[in-house]
């Protein structure tokens, strides 16, 4: 009796794993409405090509603090809230971005002309003007977009 009831139960795991496999490929086949896909009709949304942007990086963006003002950057510049400049420890000294806030699309084009703390897992850190300009004074934190642009906008 045990080996009837085990051999049942054998041969329903076998065709509950066929049916999911095939509706696991018709649905690869047949897409459902609504979901994201990838493109099938190339003008159904046209790719917007910009030659100027070598790389994008998703990350957390913060803006200095009112006491670093007037001190040197890790290129020796002095600092400004002014001025269009961010720290990053991803990418080269001197290298061109375009910040855009996630939550809102506000963006802004800055230059790196410093370094974050080591320790920190943000990956850029804006001047007060750029982080007013993004509009996330208020929070301190933001999602951001980073473009990484060939050269001098």
């Amino acid at each position: 009796m045990n080996v009837y009831i085990y051999s049942s139960c054998m041969i329903k795991k076998r065709y509950i794993i066929i049916v999911s496999l095939l509706i696991f490929c018709f649905t690869l086949l047949n897409p459902i409405p609504g979901v994201s896909q990838p493109m099938k009709d190339k003008n159904e949304f046209p790719k917007v090509k910009k030659k100027n942007i070598t790389r994008i990086i998703y990350g957390q963006a913060s803006f200095y603090a009112s006491k670093f003002e007037g001190r040197k950057t890790a290129t020796g510049e002095k600092f400004k809230h002014a001025s269009a400049t961010a720290a990053c420890n991803v990418l080269p000294l001197g290298t061109w971005l375009r910040v855009t806030n996630l939550k809102n699309g506000k963006s802004i084009v800055v230059k790196t002309n410093d370094r974050l703390h080591p320790k920190t897992k943000r990956i850029i850190d804006l001047s007060k003007t750029g982080a007013q300009k993004l509009g996330y004074t208020s929070q301190g934190l933001t999602r951001v977009k980073i473009e990484v642009l060939k050269g001098k906008p």
